[in-house]
């Protein structure tokens, strides 16, 4: 099982800028599909953004544009910028990691708050 170190969740002003990074642990971090997903209260968990061991990357369409994901497999982290944030993207993120085979592992989760 994974186990993750996530920071960089915070308070920022709509129009700004955030950078999430999600450390893993484990030996085969560069197999793994990784994830950020959120969840806003009152709302199902959704995924946000997703990059594949290949380095192919998807994005939930309220993010395209303006969310990035990137990996670092020497470094075993995944990281989120986040810019042009808006008040709808508050939510709590969760780093997510899904092996070829076997049961993803999940983040604490970073709280996320957009507001003037």
């Amino acid at each position: 099982q994974v186990h993750f170190v996530e920071s960089g969740g915070g308070l920022v002003q709509p129009g700004g800028s955030l950078r999430l990074s999600c450390a893993a642990s484990g030996s085969e971090f560069s197999l793994l599909a990784m994830s950020w997903y959120r969840q806003a209260p009152g709302k199902q968990r959704e995924l946000a953004a997703l990059i594949t061991s290949t380095g192919s990357t998807k994005y939930a369409d309220s993010v395209k544009g303006r969310f990035t994901i990137s990996r670092d497999n020497a470094k075993k982290t995944i990281n989120l910028q986040m810019n042009s944030l808006k008040p709808e993207d508050t939510a709590v993120y969760y780093c997510k990691a899904t092996p070829l085979v076997g049961t993803a592992s999940w983040g604490q989760g970073t709280q996320v708050t957009v507001s003037s």
